[in-house]
């Protein structure tokens, strides 16, 4: 059911399956509030391990595209009600601001294949490259939030590792001469999952708040493409109207 891909940075089986899924919502296959089958007829119906279902799965999660009812298994999520918040912020002049220090642990960085929702949101050709890159960002040695960042590669060519990785946004101003603008952001309400739980040190199933982002330069292109978890206890969003 998946393309193993035979080329260099071919797209990786879990996001071919991502974006199938995703497109089989978009289709109205399965329609809002809609339960889809198990993680193991998934699994069997692609051909992959659980273990890569359920990665493509948390990704749509992540999205917004599915959520999980614990205990009733994982639907097409709903549409939610959207509260706008004002200007674009990097985490590290928001912990300053807070007088707090900021640091971050990057977990991945590599160069790949977008998924159909990368695509979407940074408007980018299917034979674009972005840097996908998750990391644990803290506030004076507290675990504040984990990341999953995509950047268009080519933004970030000239850049090293440690300038995106430190900060982004100071990278872009002063190397580029590149100024982000407005974005778009939606909030919403998750628990931890085992994973995010040992990085961020809560408990599993522990209350976290959850933010995707699009952020444009001034000049209207889309240069990040951002999913968080925030711990609830240690942040929280202010709006303004």
């Amino acid at each position: 059911m998946v393309d193993e891909g035979s080329g260099v940075m071919a797209s990786p089986v879990y996001i071919q399956i991502h974006n199938q899924i995703k497109q089989d919502v978009e289709n109205g296959k399965w329609q809002v509030g809609q339960r889809i089958p198990a993680e193991r007829e998934l699994a069997e119906l692609f051909k992959v391990s659980r273990m890569t279902l359920r990665q493509a799965i948390q990704t749509l999660v992540d999205d917004g595209i599915l959520e999980r009812h614990v205990g009733s298994g994982t639907f097409v999520a709903n549409r939610k009600v959207q509260e706008k918040m004002s200007g674009v912020t990097s985490f590290t002049e928001l912990m300053k601001a807070a007088g707090k220090t900021p640091s971050s642990k990057t977990i991945s960085y590599h160069i790949t294949t977008p998924s159909q929702s990368e695509i979407e949101r940074l408007q980018l050709s299917k034979d674009t490259k972005v840097l996908r890159m998750e990391r644990v960002r803290y506030g004076s040695g507290i675990p504040i939030c984990f990341e999953v960042t995509a950047v268009p590669a080519d933004l970030i060519a000239d850049f090293s590792k440690e300038e995106v990785t430190s900060s982004f946004y100071k990278t872009l101003e002063e190397k580029a001469g590149l100024n982000p603008g407005r974005a778009i952001q939606t909030v919403s309400a998750m628990s931890a999952s085992e994973k995010i739980a040992e990085y961020l040190n809560v408990r599993r199933g522990e209350a976290l708040l959850r933010l995707r982002q699009i952020s444009y330069l001034q000049n209207g292109r889309p240069f990040e493409y951002t999913h968080t978890q925030y711990v609830g206890s240690r942040f929280e969003f202010v709006l303004e109207k």
